[in-house]
C-alpha cells in the first residue's frame, strides 16, 4: 500500500498534499506522457483516503495542466503542447483562417554561449552556466513567415548540441520530448511591436525597419520549470489578433 505522509504542512491540504505526491511519481516517470493512471477507486485505496479526497488531488493537477480527463476514457497524463500554437498569431496568404498548418522549418545557427543573468534567473541556472541559443526561419509555400531565437538551458538539452540540425523536426516540442525527456506542459506569450534590422529584414524577405510583431514566450515543462526562452519575429502586417468576451 503507497503511504500517504500523516504529517501535513501548515497552510497544506490534504488532497493538496496528495497532489503534490501524484506529481512526483509522474516527474519520477512512473506514468508516461499519454498514458492513463490508475483508476481513482485504485488510488484512494492505495492512499488510504477518500474517494472524495482522490479527486480534489486529481483535480489541482487538471488545472495545472499534468493531467487532462477524458470523458469514458479516464485520466491522463499530459502529453504537453506541440509548438503549433505561434500561428494563431498571423494570417498569411494562401493559408485559411483557423487551418492546422505547421510551417516547414530550418535551423540557420546554433551556438554555445554563457547565459545571461536574465537567463540564468529565467532557468535557474548559477551564474556561468551555459546555454544552447537556435537561430531558426520557418516558411510556408516556401516562403519565409517567422523568424526566432530560441534559448535552452545546458545539460538539459545536451542531447541536441551535437546533432544534426537538418534532420530536426518542423515541430521543435514534440522532439524535445523524444530526444532530451523534456515535455512542455505549458507556454507564456507576451506580445509587442518592433521593426526588424537589415539582417532579419532580409531572411524574411522585407525592407529594413518593416514593422514587425514581436512575440516573446516562455516555455514550461511538467514540474513548472522555465525550459525554453523563445523571440519569434513576423511581419505586423500579418499579425491577427483574436479576444473573446462573454
Amino acid at each position: 500500500m503507497t503511504q500517504l505522509l500523516t504529517k501535513t504542512l501548515p497552510g497544506q491540504s490534504r488532497y493538496g498534499k496528495l497532489a503534490l505526491a501524484l506529481r512526483e511519481r509522474i516527474l519520477q516517470g512512473e506514468w508516461a506522457p499519454g498514458e492513463v493512471i490508475p483508476a481513482e477507486t485504485l488510488l484512494a485505496q492505495s492512499y488510504g483516503v477518500a474517494l472524495g479526497t482522490i479527486r480534489q488531488a486529481l483535480s489541482l493537477l487538471v488545472e495545472d495542466g499534468v493531467l487532462q480527463r477524458r470523458h469514458g476514457k479516464g485520466t491522463f497524463v499530459t502529453k504537453g503542447v506541440d509548438g503549433a500554437s505561434m500561428m494563431r498569431f498571423f494570417r498569411f496568404r494562401g493559408v485559411d483562417d483557423g487551418a492546422n498548418v505547421t510551417p516547414h522549418s530550418r535551423i540557420l545557427a546554433t551556438r554555445l554561449r554563457n547565459a545571461s543573468a536574465q537567463e540564468c534567473h529565467a532557468f535557474e541556472l548559477s551564474q556561468g552556466a551555459q546555454v544552447l541559443q537556435l537561430e531558426r526561419l520557418r516558411s510556408l509555400n516556401s516562403e519565409p513567415c517567422l523568424l526566432e531565437t530560441i534559448v535552452l538551458p545546458l545539460p538539459l538539452f545536451g542531447a541536441l548540441v551535437e546533432s544534426d540540425t537538418d534532420a530536426w523536426d518542423d515541430l521543435l516540442y514534440p522532439m524535445y520530448q523524444e530526444r532530451c525527456g523534456v515535455v512542455i506542459q505549458k507556454t507564456q506569450d507576451s506580445l509587442s511591436f518592433s521593426q526588424l534590422n537589415v539582417t532579419q529584414a532580409k531572411r524574411l524577405k522585407l525592407s529594413a525597419a518593416h514593422p514587425c510583431v514581436l512575440v516573446e514566450r516562455q516555455a514550461f515543462d511538467i514540474a513548472g520549470r522555465c525550459v525554453e526562452l523563445r523571440t519569434t519575429r513576423g511581419d505586423a502586417f500579418s499579425f491577427k489578433y483574436t479576444a473573446q468576451v462573454q
